[in-house]
């Protein structure tokens, strides 16, 4: 049995550990409000972004001269995998639910003789890829200095992208991250950038509004302007969704460990009274049995 002693410090470790966590979901929950905020103000432009997109690519659909972001390479033999995780973690399974859904697709891609190329956004993403895929990871970009995501941030891995893409280095692009739906559900998401993805809700959204449009000028012009900057909004869309998932997944988190705490605390402080009862109990029979011996 542990002395009094090592349980008392035990106890005082685990009592500061709980400070620790306490204060952590505190910060977390206060950040947590800024970041759902701005993750919320970001979707209704990033949806109409999408519906403009669909009603523009509707009238370029199998034309030749169309911009080469939204039809691609006309191949799908590369891969560039877009994997947005944390800079820190604490954060239970945000990180690790991001990078096994990116892990999947780098699986099915590979048993199809495709070519996989990974670009970090977060050093947890690159921590846990390289394990078992080092040699296809090209690159990390670093936001550990950055307080709060803007769109200068979102522009830059947009920028990077786009250049990758018209060097030829890849044929399609998607970005993983976490999609934010409430403090303990942070949904794994894939979503495709290049080429650009302008079916399904939008395309029916646009479909139903019934309303024609002539556009000036052309739609192919309008296009090759349009469609750069919906790949930084769709990247900008992303990052904030994560840093609200992130946010929230650490609250949830530091809530679980605070009260493990207390737990451990409550059963190490039992522990420790019934020690302490058990020596003082064997003290006084040591006297009584000292006094009736003489």
């Amino acid at each position: 049995m542990p002395s009094l002693k090592s349980l008392r410090i035990r106890i005082n470790s685990v009592k500061s550990t709980q400070k620790i966590t306490k204060a952590m979901k505190m910060v977390a929950a206060s950040k947590l409000r800024r970041a759902q905020e701005a993750a919320e103000a970001a979707r209704p432009y990033a949806e109409r972004m999408a519906v403009m997109l669909a009603s523009l690519a509707g009238g370029q659909a199998g034309q030749d001269n169309a911009p080469r972001l939204l039809i691609g390479t006309g191949r799908d033999d590369v891969h560039l995998l877009v994997v947005a995780t944390a800079e820190r973690g604490l954060c239970g399974a945000f990180n690790s639910s991001i990078v096994k859904l990116a892990r999947r697709r780098i699986e099915e891609l590979t048993s199809q003789g495709k070519k996989v190329k990974i670009l970090c956004v977060g050093k947890k993403g690159r921590d846990q890829l390289r394990r078992d895929h080092a040699d296809k990871i090209i690159d990390t970009i670093d936001l550990a200095k950055v307080r709060r995501i803007g769109f200068g941030e979102a522009q830059s891995v947009a920028d990077r992208v786009v250049s990758m893409f018209e060097a030829g280095e890849f044929d399609v692009a998607t970005i993983y991250f976490n999609n934010f739906k409430s403090v303990i559900s942070q949904i794994p998401t894939g979503t495709q950038l290049i080429p650009a993805q302008v079916g399904g809700d939008a395309a029916a959204e646009a479909d139903l509004s019934g309303a024609v449009y002539e556009y000036e000028p052309e739609e192919g012009e309008i296009l090759e302007k349009l469609l750069p900057r919906n790949l930084s909004v769709q990247v900008y869309r992303a990052l904030l969704e994560n840093a609200a998932s992130e946010q929230g997944a650490r609250m949830s988190a530091m809530d679980n460990a605070t009260r493990n705490a207390g737990e451990m605390i409550k059963k190490l402080t039992q522990v420790y009274n019934r020690s302490r009862q058990a020596q003082i109990t064997k003290e006084l029979i040591e006297i009584i049995s000292g006094a009736e011996a003489v």
